[in-house]
């Protein structure tokens, strides 16, 4: 599903180049759940930024469903992103001014579907998360395990094959944070590939393949 060959990515420093990925080689299954784990500023989240053609400044070569990304220009890796991949954020990045409903809706409304069919879509979403009942409200009025579970299901709505999730409990008080975890792992059972980045040891314990990172190396 995917296959990263000699990803590296630097910036711009007084001495030439400060690199926060090297010659990063690897290959994940679809089907996984792969966990990433590092100190931070090892690289992790800017790891998974790749993965999701959130940043484009890389080196390297890239293959998702025998796509070569790295041969693709921007809009390209945009629809890349849409069809493939939903991205969950530590910091949740929901819409404010959006009730729960509506947040649902925004990465459908990027796609050709009918307006009806986007709101069974989201119906049936809302009823999938046990969240029928907090459809109109707004992302103020939840608690912070609510909103990670908004933004989990927008992550999900589409459909995608691929779920990134960057510090997804990094927030939330335990049981909060084992909720999500279990979601995930009922996704992966049906057969979505996920890789995490996290801290925790617990976290990385619901996949099946931990990889660490060192300053920017696989180790």
């Amino acid at each position: 599903m995917i296959s990263l060959h000699n990803v590296e990515k630097a910036y711009p420093s007084a001495g030439g180049q400060t690199f926060v990925l090297r010659r990063i080689s690897l290959d994940i299954a679809a089907g996984e759940f792969v966990t990433f784990m590092a100190p931070s500023g090892a690289g992790k989240s800017t790891l998974l930024a790749v993965l999701g053609m959130l940043d484009g400044a890389w080196t390297g070569e890239y293959t998702l469903h025998d796509h070569q990304v790295h041969k693709l220009d921007n809009k390209r890796r945009v629809a890349l992103h849409k069809q493939y991949i939903g991205f969950v954020f530590q910091q949740y990045h929901l819409l404010d001014d959006l009730t729960v409903a509506e947040n649902l809706d925004v990465p459908l409304s990027y796609r050709d579907i009918k307006k009806a069919e986007r709101q069974s879509m989201v119906a049936d979403t809302l009823d999938k998360f046990g969240m029928v009942a907090k459809k109109d409200l707004y992302p103020s009025q939840l608690s912070g395990g609510q909103q990670q579970l908004v933004a989990v299901a927008r992550a999900m709505i589409h459909k995608p094959s691929l779920i990134l999730a960057d510090e997804p409990t990094g927030n939330l008080h335990s049981s909060q944070a084992r909720e999500i975890m279990e979601l995930f792992t009922t996704l992966n059972a049906a057969g979505v590939t996920i890789i995490q980045v996290t801290h925790s040891e617990a976290n990385a314990a619901y996949g099946n393949r931990i990889i660490n990172l060192k300053d920017g190396w696989l180790v």
